[in-house]
């Protein structure tokens, strides 16, 4: 798991009434007062010493308390001393895994249903709304190009990945064409470009067809003004699935109509989601990867953790993860995240072969 150092260090004491502050938020939302830590976490101090120490805890800018009431909450520095340094990770159960096992091991052979299988499984399993970004085309390897007239002044490109991804793109011709040039140039392309990766052949491609015959000059030229678009992914926000908004909008959390709105928001902005999933994958790579709160630049994230992994198909990785409010259960969602990012990746692979 992806963690980022804490210089401040905390006494014994002082982690064991973060955590039973932090354990206890997340089960009740509710703020916590020293009274009830006293009274259900058996620690052997006084209630004046817990009052103590939960002082100093806010102090120091790791429990805050609202206005209208006594007790606290944990901020969200108090939220990242926990999962880094306190939080015990809990191990998913045979039962449990038996579940994700089941559901991902389907006779399915179309990648993106088993996409969207994975993110109804996330969100019903964490009761999260869960997101599953496909895979960034970038690193992917060609594996066949294909040429298709639809009329004399559009063509269809239809791009292969090795690992089951394809990809379509209409362009427009500016001149006539026929079949046999078509074929001439596809056979070219393929010749040239099978087996080299996408952003390769997107900094390659015009000298790589320097010495092409005038009669595949109109449509090497038309590859050639039209490169980015069709060997790169430009329609990413397309490529999300979102499961679960429901889930967030039961949280107590969510019950302020402004709150409620934020999420209506978040389901309708989806390149916010994508550029988190982004940024995320820039990180520490096979790790599971935790922001909280004002972590994530948006300020539309504010009030949500994020709780993301990579997953791998073929050569191409991308992004699953879940969004909730802060106070989530992270020991076992970090564990699922992990499990099911682990488990879709072995089944994209079998299922690619």
């Amino acid at each position: 798991m992806a963690m980022n150092s804490e210089k401040e260090q905390l006494n014994e004491r002082e982690r064991n009434i973060l955590r039973s502050v932090v354990q206890q938020f997340i089960l009740t939302a509710s703020p916590v007062g020293s009274r009830y830590i006293t009274r259900k976490y058996e620690m052997g101090i006084s209630p004046a010493t817990v009052r103590n120490i939960m002082a100093d805890l806010e102090e120091s800018g790791f429990i805050n308390h609202p206005h209208t009431s006594a007790g606290r909450v944990p901020t969200d520095k108090g939220y990242r001393y926990y999962v880094d340094s306190i939080m015990e990770l809990k191990e998913l159960k045979n039962p449990e895994k038996g579940i994700i096992n089941r559901t991902l091991k389907t006779d399915v052979t179309d990648t993106e249903e088993l996409f969207k299988i994975a993110s109804n499984l996330l969100s019903t399993i964490t009761n999260q709304l869960a997101c599953v970004a496909y895979p960034d085309i970038d690193s992917g390897i060609l594996e066949k190009l294909q040429i298709i007239s639809l009329t004399s002044s559009r063509l269809l490109i239809v791009i292969s990945i090795k690992s089951g991804l394809v990809r379509t793109i209409t362009l427009e011709i500016k001149s006539h064409v026929k079949s046999s040039q078509l074929e001439s140039v596809e056979r070219l392309l393929n010749e040239r470009l099978a087996g080299l990766r996408m952003n390769e052949i997107r900094t390659t491609f015009k000298d790589r067809f320097k010495d092409v015959d005038d009669n595949q000059k109109p449509v090497i030229r038309m590859f050639i003004d039209s490169v980015d678009k069709i060997f790169k992914d430009d329609k990413r926000n397309e490529k999300l699935i979102l499961t679960g908004a429901r889930n967030i909008i039961k949280q107590p959390e969510f019950e302020d109509p402004e709150r409620f709105e934020s999420v209506i928001e978040l389901m309708e902005d989806r390149d916010i989601i994508i550029h988190i999933m982004e940024k995320s994958s820039d990180k520490d790579k096979n790790d599971v990867i935790i922001s909280i709160g004002s972590e994530i630049e948006d300020v539309k994230m504010q009030d949500y953790s994020f709780i993301s992994k990579e997953y791998r198909l073929g050569e191409s990785v991308g992004t699953l993860g879940i969004i909730g409010p802060k106070r989530m259960e992270y020991s076992k969602i970090v564990a699922i995240v992990d499990y099911i990012s682990k488990m879709l990746s072995e089944f994209l692979t079998n299922s690619s072969k």
